[in-house]
């Protein structure tokens, strides 16, 4: 496909948007009173739900479908993929990978996040220290993935060269041996997982740090009255009163986490034992060209996701009823 042809694509795309927006804004100015009101209701939902169902349902219902079939689309076999997943070895790593990933990122991340939280709260340098934490979140994970390659960076003790790496610089200059950290199984993934905690901190720590200012300045008084203070503060009065912002931020890290696919991409390529499913998706779709297992790992990471969400919207909507 040449220049042209992508700046045809681009303008007619502009085009259909144009007018679809048109017609909306035509049709949800004519007339007057209820069913007026009714009509441009329906004029302005009618392309989000036309989307929805295109870009979301149809796909989804499609990726069900194709997960029961074999490699090729070409014949049914039921529940083999989805076998496949739970029994072969190197998926069985895959899935372990995984649940390494949700159990300690986000603990570790919330955890890291609300202590900054609570410990540079109302200092005189807060917006400085907030803005150290806060920066990683600005850089795309590609981009952290680079940087933290290059902390972990290894070259063989020999002929007096020089270690690029900090970590491995930091066991030289201790006296020890250079290590080949990314290569350390099952430790190489602990490795990865800090730099989605190095991103995810910063996240944390705004939202909880919003939620700390928003407790009210006399329960806090009252606490110090009744000698409530230092860790028995945090305890029975910060902890409590921030809960739902912390089920918000543990939820949110752990989706992200489940669609972690960019960090293990470009540190290891899911090699070395450290694939997860959205990188083992990619692999089986688009390089193995297994088509069937692809769409059994995308729907087995839908199905992963969809309880935590369900479970963010009660809380939500149990912190609004209050």
């Amino acid at each position: 496909m040449t220049l042209l042809d992508k700046l045809v694509q681009l303008l007619v795309a502009v085009a259909v948007f144009a007018a679809v927006l048109g017609v909306v804004l035509l049709v949800a100015g004519r007339g007057k009173g209820r069913r007026a009101e009714q009509v441009a209701g329906i004029a302005f939902a009618a392309p989000a739900i036309l989307l929805l169902i295109v870009g979301l349902l149809y796909p989804a219902a499609r990726t069900a479908v194709q997960s029961l079939l074999d490699a090729r689309s070409a014949g049914f076999v039921g529940l083999d993929n989805y076998i496949r997943i739970f029994t072969q070895p190197d998926l069985l790593i895959v899935l372990r990978n995984t649940v390494l990933w949700v159990v300690v990122t986000p603990i570790l991340a919330t955890a890291t996040g609300l202590v900054y939280a609570v410990l540079v709260d109302r200092t005189r340098f807060e917006s400085f220290a907030k803005a150290l934490i806060f920066l990683p979140m600005a850089i795309s994970f590609v981009g952290a993935s680079i940087i933290w390659k290059f902390v972990y960076e290894y070259r063989p003790n020999q002929q007096n060269i020089q270690q690029t790496g900090l970590v491995n610089q930091f066991l030289v200059w201790l006296g020890f041996e250079p290590v080949n950290l990314i290569l350390q199984q099952p430790w190489n993934n602990l490795l990865l997982i800090v730099v989605m905690i190095w991103i995810q901190a910063g996240f944390a720590m705004t939202v909880l740090s919003a939620a700390i200012k928003a407790i009210p300045s006399d329960v806090v008084e009252a606490a110090g009255l009744d000698g409530v203070g230092g860790v028995r503060l945090f305890w029975y009065i910060t902890l409590p009163s921030i809960r739902p912002a912390v089920v918000v931020v543990v939820t949110a890290i752990s989706i992200a986490v489940l669609k972690v696919f960019d960090i293990v991409r470009t540190m290891t390529g899911g090699q070395f034992g450290t694939s997860v499913v959205a990188n083992e998706f990619y692999v089986q779709s688009f390089r193995l060209s297994d088509l069937g297992m692809g769409s059994a790992l995308a729907m087995l990471l839908f199905l992963l996701v969809v309880p935590i969400v369900v479970y963010n919207v009660r809380q939500m909507r149990k912190a609004n009823a209050r």
